[in-house]
């Protein structure tokens, strides 16, 4: 990636790595490390959704906790409107944090069952000094008020709230503090499925009425194709396609992504019973491992003997298509 920032980007990843050491003995020595996040690049454009999809144990999480500086990179920058997230200490970052927020996953889990509704999402506020008194409450009811809630619920619990209440709660405080940039770290997955669309559509609206900039990772194919401009492919941490949506769903190069999208059920019989499945064997390579070659060389019903040997590049195929395979370069 250029060394030069993008005016387009508000965010680019170059060569980010997460990996958690493996410690044994009573003396904790390190004999290995496992390779969450192995080498990824891609930029965010002002105002896309970017999104990240990918298999359970992927580095999908990893990957969003390093952007967000929760977990500090082993290497690489993460460059946020123009400032290396990476290189900044606590004080430094905590100025930055404001413009860019995280949705999590599970929101049983990311809210404080001792904290009222108010003090949740006015805590952005307060941290960051924009409000108090009368004009923090008031910030607090129009929070609820786009997300979907009632106003009058500041002084009830968590555990007063279903699923989809307590992920809008969620949401109302990660924009609590303007941010331009969210993470939306598999929002819906935790949700019954006749919320899910509800909470996407929600995000749809708050990203086109204040001019948000989303990374929306999931494992649900049907909906990052729903949501999302640009589309990424991870697998066991490093990035196997990228494209624009139109072109990686109805274009795939890369075998793991045609895996990936002839497993979403089609909703037509006849389609379905004609459609060809590609069915993966083999076992997943471990991410503590140094395997040279392609990463899901193991697995792949198409792996060549040069699949095998070196390190596996993301090259742009076509214009603004993506992929890490080097049989497509290597055809025949």
């Amino acid at each position: 990636m250029s060394d030069r920032v993008d005016s387009m980007s508000i965010l680019q990843v170059d060569d980010l790595m997460v990996h958690f050491p493996i410690v044994r003995g009573l003396l904790r020595h390190q004999v290995g490390s496992v390779k969450a996040v192995d080498g990824i690049t891609f930029e965010v454009r002002r105002g896309e959704t970017f999104g990240l999809v990918g298999e359970s144990g992927c580095g999908k999480t990893s990957a969003a906790r390093a952007i967000a500086q929760l977990e500090r990179p082993t290497s690489g920058q993460v460059i946020f409107e123009g400032q290396d997230l990476a290189g900044l200490d606590r004080q430094q970052l905590r100025r930055h944090r404001r413009r860019l927020q995280m949705i999590f996953q599970d929101p049983y889990a990311s809210l404080n069952p001792r904290l009222t509704v108010q003090a949740i999402v006015s805590e952005p506020l307060r941290v960051h000094r924009l409000a108090k008194g009368k004009e923090l409450s008031d910030r607090v009811h129009y929070l609820l008020e786009i997300v979907g809630l009632d106003p009058k619920y500041t002084t009830r619990y968590p555990h007063e709230f279903s699923g989809g209440q307590r992920q809008r709660i969620g949401i109302a405080r990660a924009l609590a503090s303007e941010p331009s940039f969210v993470i939306c770290d598999e929002p819906i997955s935790a949700l019954d499925v006749s919320i899910q669309a509800q909470v996407v559509n929600l995000l749809m609206e708050l990203q086109a009425r204040l001019m948000l900039t989303f990374l929306f990772i999931a494992h649900d194919l049907s909906m990052v194709r729903h949501i999302s401009d640009r589309v990424a492919v991870m697998y066991l941490g490093q990035i196997m396609e990228m494209a624009d949506k139109r072109e990686l769903f109805g274009n795939p190069l890369h075998p793991y992504t045609v895996a990936l999208l002839s497993a979403v059920p089609i909703p037509d019989p006849a389609i379905e019973a004609r459609r060809e499945q590609m069915v993966l064997e083999g076992e997943i390579s471990s991410a503590s491992q140094n395997a040279e070659g392609c990463r899901f060389a193991s697995r792949c019903p198409m792996v060549k003997d040069f699949c095998l040997q070196g390190r596996v590049a993301l090259v742009e195929v076509r214009p603004g298509h993506f992929a890490a395979c080097l049989r497509i370069g290597n055809a025949g």
